[in-house]
């Protein structure tokens, strides 16, 4: 899609709606059009694409989970709420069973109904290699996220028992990562999945009913929809894929698109001034450097890594976005309830990064190289390019050299699953990448624990400390949240400690959009609820 961004005025909001294939008219009733950070419309298949992102926009718009996540407020922070499972139990006796019961009267875009087969079916399209509807694009976005399923069984048409491989107490967060997708959609569509992909059927509060690749995306409301609170009020949703941050700026100055993820930092003042509605909140999420920890890497090295830690000047970075970001403190926000008493304190101070480099036997004489993956744009990566050149320069004050391999967004998700052994990490020691730290097992576990390195997860740096595994075997097994928390600090206090990450910021998660846009309420969650928002216009 090309947007004509020289254009102004009334001419170039008409460009744009003739782009997007919709007339003036149209936005009388009540039609939103949202600049995502994607170069792509998210896979529609069910299991999303494209990160975090792909997630909101074409996880919990089209699709439910068993669970779902409580996006209806913006003070307080998310928790797992009932989706399309009414409840879910862990035997006392066998603390690997768990029960699901699922919500009756629930259909199923297409009308079929949603049951116990159906979860079956759509845990077997990821995990059930042999199966015939197993699709491995969706295996690669699913799989990884469950990966404490052993094995799981219709108990009755609204009963799921799902068995994990030891106790795991972090299993409803995982579980809710999977969408549902209709069976008898799939067997109608001539059991294809690229069939399903254009016509696809969940059972959420929109319907897709237009999917143009690398164009846009276009959305109606479910009126069917089992939360009656969560029928969108809209007419229509529309996406379109807008990588460049420069370039979704000029979208939505020209009227092409209603609102805008992450716009460029340097631009928020401005549309504030024009009448835009600049929308933050603090969420989970952070934005790191991931460590290789395979043989050879520099970042074995506890000196190395807390003297790049120590050479990052955090305040000017803030600074440089404009004032929209949370200076690191460690993995999580200081105030963050996991956060605990960590000893190394995490700030600038390139005296002593240059002290702790020379310990290393790094100077000028052998300065530390680094070879670093970034992405130019992408879901929760904020505006990784200038930041990352922020970052360059600063570790290239204390003497270390630092160059970049610059990959597309779905590219990098790649690489991080793949690991840093892998030929398609390009012999990188590290990748930048922003983390969605909601829950004890996508905050902590996924990225360190010994037995999910690649291909088993997403634990990239094949960091293996049994240490640290003894401590996620405590989260796993301790069921009492408050006691869990206590276990979690101490996680968070080895990951400060030991310097396991480059901790660089906390995002507030930007949007700017049109002052038409009312309703909407920001949650502090990567995923957000499109139903309440309507569009304001002439007369009403």
């Amino acid at each position: 899609m090309v947007f004509n961004l020289k254009k102004n005025g009334a001419g170039a909001a008409l460009a744009g709606l003739l782009l997007l294939g919709l007339s003036p008219a149209a936005l009388a009733q009540g039609v939103l059009r949202i600049g995502m950070t994607a170069s792509d419309i998210p896979l529609t298949t069910g299991q999303t694409d494209n990160g975090g992102e792909g997630m909101r926009f074409m996880g919990y718009t089209v699709y439910d989970g068993l669970i779902n996540w409580d996006l209806t407020s913006a003070e307080l922070a998310s928790d797992l709420t009932p989706g399309l499972a009414t409840s879910w139990t862990v035997d006392p006796n066998d603390q690997t069973k768990w029960t699901f019961k699922l919500r009756p009267g629930v259909t199923f875009h297409d009308g079929s109904d949603f049951t116990a087969d159906a979860v079956v079916w759509n845990l077997d399209k990821l995990l059930k290699s042999d199966a015939p509807h197993y699709d491995p694009r969706q295996s690669a976005q699913g799989k990884t996220r469950i990966p404490a399923v052993a094995s799981y069984r219709a108990v009755d048409p609204l009963t799921v028992e799902i068995t994990t491989k030891i106790p795991d107490a972090t299993l409803p967060y995982q579980i809710a990562w999977i969408m549902m997708s209709s069976p008898a959609q799939w067997e109608k569509l001539g059991k294809s999945w690229d069939a399903f992909a254009k016509q696809p059927s969940g059972t959420g509060p929109w319907k897709l009913t237009l999917f143009a690749p690398r164009e846009r995306a276009e959305m109606v409301p479910n009126p069917a929809y089992w939360d009656k609170k969560r029928i969108p009020k809209l007419d229509k949703l529309v996406l379109v894929p807008l990588p460049e941050a420069n370039a979704r700026v000029a979208a939505l100055r020209a009227g092409q698109v209603d609102w805008i993820e992450a716009p460029a930092p340097d631009a928020i003042a401005s549309l504030k001034g024009a009448g835009f509605t600049i929308v933050t909140n603090a969420y989970p999420h952070n934005w790191t450097w991931h460590l290789s920890r395979s043989e050879g890497s520099p970042w074995n090295d506890v000196r190395v890594r807390k003297a790049v830690n120590l050479a990052i000047d955090r305040e000017g970075l803030k600074e440089l976005l404009g004032g929209m970001a949370i200076p690191a403190k460690g993995f999580y926000p200081p105030n963050h309830q996991w956060f605990g008493r960590t000893t190394f304190d995490v700030k600038y101070d390139p005296e002593a990064a240059k002290k702790l480099l020379a310990e290393a036997g790094y100077g000028k004489a052998k300065p530390l190289k680094l070879k670093v993956a970034i992405s130019a744009s992408g879901s929760g990566q904020m505006q990784p390019l200038p930041m990352n050149e922020f970052v360059q320069q600063n570790l290239a004050d204390v003497g270390v050299q630092v160059d970049y391999e610059v990959v597309e967004w779905n590219t990098l998700i790649n690489v991080w699953r793949a690991g840093a052994k892998a030929d398609i990490s390009r012999g990188v020691s590290a990748i930048n990448y922003s983390y969605f730290i909601q829950d004890p097992f996508t905050g902590f576990i996924r990225h360190l624990q010994c037995n999910l390195a690649p291909p088993n997860g997403t634990n990239w740096g094949y960091y293996c400390d049994p240490e640290m595994d003894q401590l996620f075997d405590q989260v796993r097994t301790t069921f009492d949240r408050e006691a869990q928390n206590k276990v979690l600090q101490k996680v968070h206090e080895k990951f400060v400690d030991d310097a396991l990450f480059v901790m660089i910021t906390h995002d507030v998660n930007p949007r700017a959009m049109s002052p038409k846009v009312k309703g909407f309420v920001q949650a502090q969650n990567w995923f957000q609820d499109f139903s309440t928002i309507t569009i304001a216009t002439a007369g009403r």
